[in-house]
C-alpha cells in the first residue's frame, strides 16, 4: 500500500512558494547557511531567513517524505524523490548527508511542458519526434535542461501520434497528460526496482516509444540499444560533454571483447546526439546552446570503424542537414548579442576556436 507523504511544514511551504514566486530553478538547504535560491544560474542567499540547523533541516526534509522514504534515506544516506505542492508546482528533491548532517537540493519542475520552440531549441530536433525507430541521446552536464528537452520531445509525440509511451525515471519529473498517446510513467523504487529491470520489462509491455531518464550501467545501455534496434524509438540521457564523448562513454562501458559489437549496433540504431548547455542571457534568464549530431552514412561509418575522434569534423561540415558544433552554436548567440563572449567561453570546450568564430 502506498504511504501518503506528510504535509510540508509551514517553513518548508513558505520556502517552496518563494522558489516558485522568484522563478528560481533550485532551492538549496545546507547546515550553517540560510536558504539559497539559484536564479538565472546564480546562487542568491536569502539572508533574511533563518540559518539552517540540524534540527530544522531534519524537520524540513521529513515533512516532505513518507516513512518508507525516511527509512531509505537512513539506510542509503541519500534519496531522490518528487513532491507535488498542492498541484501548484512540482519539485525533484535530493536529500543527502554531508559531514554527518542533512542537506537538501530541490529542483523546481515547471508545471507546463514547453515546446521545442518555447525552449528556443533548433527546429531540426522535431525530426526526432517524427521517428518511429532508433536511439536518441540528450546529453550535457547536470542541470542544463536535459530532462526538459526530453519532456518536450515526448509531449510532441503525445500530441501528434497515437503511440504507447513508457518512461522510466528516478524520480518522475514532468507529469504528462495523455492526448493522442497512452503514457505510462514508471518511477524507480516506487514502480520498479531499477532502470535495467524496468527497461527489460518494456519488451513485454508493447511500447512504441521508451524514455530512459538516465542510463546508469552497461546492462541498461545494452538493453536500450537493443530496444532501438528492434522497432522502438528510445530517448535517453547521459552526463557527457559532447557527441563524440557520448559515443566513447557508451562503448567504453563495455568490456573490450564486446566493443566491436556495440559500435556496430550503435552505428545502425543511432538517430542523433544533442549536447546542450544553458547559458545566462544578456536579457536575463538562460538560453540553450546545443551541439547537434544527426546520424548519416559518414557518422555511422566513423562509429563502426572506431574513428570517433573524427566525428567533430563531420558535425562542423554538415550544417546543411542540421548539424552544428557547440562552439558554432555559442558563437551564433554571441554575434546575435544574446549572450556575452565571456559567458560563452565558460561553456566552450575549445575557447580559442570560439573567439575566432565569434569574430567572423
Amino acid at each position: 500500500m502506498k504511504i501518503i507523504a506528510n504535509m510540508p511544514s509551514n517553513t518548508m511551504q513558505e520556502l517552496l512558494e518563494l522558489t516558485v514566486k522568484e522563478r528560481a530553478s533550485d532551492l538549496h538547504l545546507s547546515l550553517g547557511h540560510p536558504p539559497v535560491l539559484r536564479i538565472s544560474g546564480r546562487l542568491v542567499p536569502l539572508i533574511k531567513k533563518k540559518v539552517m540547523t540540524e534540527e530544522l533541516l531534519r524537520e524540513l526534509a521529513t515533512s516532505l517524505m513518507t516513512e518508507e522514504q525516511v527509512a531509505r534515506l537512513e539506510k542509503e544516506k541519500e534519496i531522490d524523490f518528487s513532491f507535488n505542492m498542492e498541484d501548484k508546482a512540482r519539485f525533484r528533491i535530493n536529500v543527502f548527508y554531508q559531514r554527518g548532517s542533512l542537506s537538501m537540493a530541490l529542483r523546481l519542475i515547471p508545471k507546463k511542458i514547453q515546446t521545442l520552440e518555447e525552449l528556443r531549441l533548433p527546429p531540426v530536433l522535431h525530426k526526432f519526434a517524427t521517428a518511429h525507430q532508433g536511439f536518441v541521446l540528450i546529453t550535457g552536464p547536470s542541470s542544463h535542461g536535459k530532462s526538459t528537452t526530453l519532456a518536450a520531445l515526448v509531449d510532441e509525440i503525445n500530441h501528434t501520434r497515437a503511440d504507447h509511451i513508457i518512461t522510466i525515471e528516478d524520480p518522475i519529473e514532468y507529469v504528462f497528460e495523455d492526448d493522442k498517446s497512452i503514457i505510462d510513467q514508471r518511477e524507480v523504487y516506487q514502480d520498479t526496482e531499477s532502470f535495467k529491470k524496468a527497461l527489460r520489462a518494456t519488451f513485454r509491455q508493447d511500447p512504441d516509444v521508451i524514455m530512459v531518464g538516465e542510463m546508469r550501467d552497461p546492462e541498461t545501455i545494452a538493453t536500450a540499444i537493443t530496444a532501438a534496434e528492434t522497432g522502438h524509438l528510445v530517448l535517453a540521457t547521459l552526463h557527457t560533454n559532447s557527441a563524440s564523448q557520448s559515443i566513447h562513454r557508451i562503448v567504453d562501458s563495455f568490456p573490450p571483447e564486446q566493443q566491436i559489437q556495440v559500435r556496430a549496433q550503435l552505428s545502425g540504431s543511432l538517430l542523433g546526439v544533442v549536447s546542450q548547455r544553458l547559458v545566462p542571457s544578456i536579457r536575463g534568464g538562460l538560453v540553450p546552446a546545443a551541439e547537434i549530431m544527426m546520424s548519416n552514412p559518414a557518422v555511422a561509418n566513423l562509429i563502426r570503424e572506431n574513428k570517433i575522434h573524427e566525428l567533430p569534423l563531420v558535425i562542423e561540415t554538415s550544417a546543411e542537414v542540421g548539424m552544428i558544433s557547440l562552439n558554432r552554436a555559442l558563437a551564433n548567440l554571441v554575434r546575435s548579442k544574446t549572450i556575452t563572449l565571456e559567458n560563452a567561453l565558460t561553456y566552450s570546450l575549445n575557447p580559442s576556436e570560439l573567439r575566432t568564430l565569434s569574430r567572423n
